[in-house]
């Protein structure tokens, strides 16, 4: 059954060479169940809130299947929260999800998917790797991860399942509204 394995938020705001400054990016996991609501993971911040967070961004999920690609390709661990996700996440194909899909998160709490995440330089900056080398590596590897909005607040824990609720038809998957797609 597909499940969160780390729930993830910042641990620090972190020196940028970026227009803002700072970055909010180094994400780690915490024990516990964990607040969930409109704006995401309580005791989480975004330091470029134009590109990052907000209603439609509250939620940032990426799959252990992914890390796992990304930790051979690169020879390197990527522990939780690195990639600066919130939720990580394994037995679901995140990248295969449509905008307007409804997952449910533990119990109670029920989230639409809303987007994919867009690498940016910051993100290249973090790894490490040349900026758009990375950034176009990323997207073109359709690894992307999707960002969620909250429908229904609540708590989660690490271990939690997570429910597709509903799936809309005619809508296109993260991957498709990228310029990465094929």
């Amino acid at each position: 059954m597909p499940h969160v394995t780390h729930i993830c938020v910042v641990h620090g705001l972190l020196p940028d060479e970026g227009q803002v400054g700072v970055t909010a990016i180094d994400k780690r996991p915490v024990d516990g169940p964990v607040r969930i609501g409109d704006y995401g993971v309580y005791a989480d911040v975004q330091a470029d809130r134009k590109h990052h967070g907000g209603l439609d961004k509250a939620l940032y999920v990426y799959a252990q299947e992914d890390v796992d690609h990304w930790a051979d390709e690169l020879r390197r661990d990527i522990p939780p929260g690195f990639f600066g996700e919130n939720i990580r996440t394994v037995g679901i194909d995140v990248n295969a999800a449509r905008i307007g899909e409804q997952w449910r998160i533990g119990d109670k709490v029920i989230v639409e998917v809303t987007s994919p995440r867009i690498p940016c330089q910051t993100f290249a900056r973090r790894m490490g790797v040349d900026g758009d080398g990375w950034v176009n590596r990323f997207g073109e590897s359709r690894r992307l991860g999707p960002y969620l909005r909250v429908v229904k607040r609540g708590t989660i824990t690490a271990g939690d399942e997570i429910e597709v609720l509903s799936v809309p038809d005619d809508a296109p998957s993260i991957i498709d509204v990228t310029k990465w797609a094929r």
